[in-house]
């Protein structure tokens, strides 16, 4: 059978390990299908200065690997009839956004097609640390907090008119289930996903305030120094990213989005459905990346970039494979997922 190729190829891939030395790749490779660990491999340190090794069961920071954790907030919500996809945003947020346009939607800022202001650009802005310059990120706590980073911004384009990554549309997304659930953003996720997902060891942690196991994120200079991301990031993070997992707990998320324990049948297609069109054999659903091959869905995936922080994790479905791949430096993950992709493809 094809999977079981697939197995023996992990196992005793080198192109696996020769991507891992290349890069020098400090964090966690871990596979699995519907029933067993087909790879696990732990690289490079989690605490540099201590020389304390990573292992699979090490916490990362997964930056916006976590925005389909939002996304499938909003689902349930929808679901339980609390809001719908296309109710507008100005008839359930309190929050007043003098210059938003009246007919942007919930979907819209679910497939970042809503064209409201982002308070980080990254087609246009080159440093996520440069936010902190103005702002002191140690009072990037809560939801609310972000607000003043776009609320009296004017729109960018035309609700709908086209997809264009954007962070503030999720905080925003954040901002509706806190005021619809009377919780807060963070404790709702990790209540109504990450426990019912079995992710125990995952959470979203405050810099000043993280548990034992956790990876420190580094940044690397080009003169061979470094430093911590202590300072890069907001304090604690919320719906647009920051969130800290293990690689086994996310493995977790997916077997419990894919057995609908965390939607019904119907909202789970829902936010893997492609929604819109972002590039050649790629589309975007609610928080997840759709890549196409052969007029065929070949993965689910979800990815994250922060100073110091890089992760892809991907659900094949036509052979039920997990991946999750954290990492705490700026780089690393891609390469090994690509490698991974090349062996399902076939």
């Amino acid at each position: 059978m094809v999977c079981n190729l697939i197995i023996e190829d992990l196992k005793a891939s080198e192109a696996i390990n020769k991507v891992i030395d290349n890069e020098g790749f400090s964090g966690v490779v871990y596979v699995k299908d519907d029933n067993n660990v087909l790879l696990e491999t732990a690289s490079g340190f989690s605490n540099r200065a201590d020389e304390r090794l990573n292992t699979v069961h090490t916490r990362f920071g997964i930056a916006s690997g976590c925005k389909v954790f939002t996304a499938v907030a909003i689902c349930q919500l929808v679901e339980n009839g609390i809001i719908k996809f296309d109710t507008r945003l100005k008839d359930c947020l309190k929050t007043v956004f003098p210059y938003f346009d009246e007919d942007v939607t919930i979907h819209h800022l679910l497939t970042h097609s809503s064209g409201i202001p982002d308070y980080f650009d990254e087609e246009i802005m080159d440093s996520y640390e440069d936010l902190w310059m103005s702002t002191p990120m140690y009072q990037m706590r809560n939801t609310n907090d972000f607000l003043p980073l776009f609320k009296n911004e004017k729109m960018m384009f035309k609700p709908g008119e086209r997809f264009h990554y954007n962070n503030a549309a999720f905080i925003i997304l954040g901002l509706i289930i806190e005021q619809h659930t009377g919780t807060s953003f963070t404790d709702y996720i990790e209540m109504n996903l990450f426990e019912k997902c079995g992710m125990s060891d995952s959470g979203y942690f405050s810099f000043d305030q993280l548990p034992k196991n956790t990876a420190f994120g580094y940044i690397d200079n080009e003169d061979g120094t470094w430093k911590t991301n202590a300072y890069s990031l907001p304090v604690k993070g919320g719906a647009d990213g920051g969130a800290y997992i293990t690689a086994p707990d996310m493995i977790k998320f997916w077997e419990a989005l894919s057995n609908h324990r965390l939607l019904s049948k119907e909202y789970t297609k829902l936010l893997m459905t492609p929604h819109i069109h972002v590039d050649k054999g790629v589309d975007y659903g609610y928080g997840i990346w759709i890549n196409k091959k052969r007029n065929a869905t070949f993965k689910y995936h979800v990815m994250g970039y922060d100073p110091g922080v890089s992760f892809h994790s991907a659900f094949y479905p036509q052979y039920g494979i997990k991946i999750a791949i954290p990492s705490n430096e700026s780089s690393g993950p891609f390469k090994v997922m690509k490698t991974l992709d090349e062996y399902f493809d076939i």
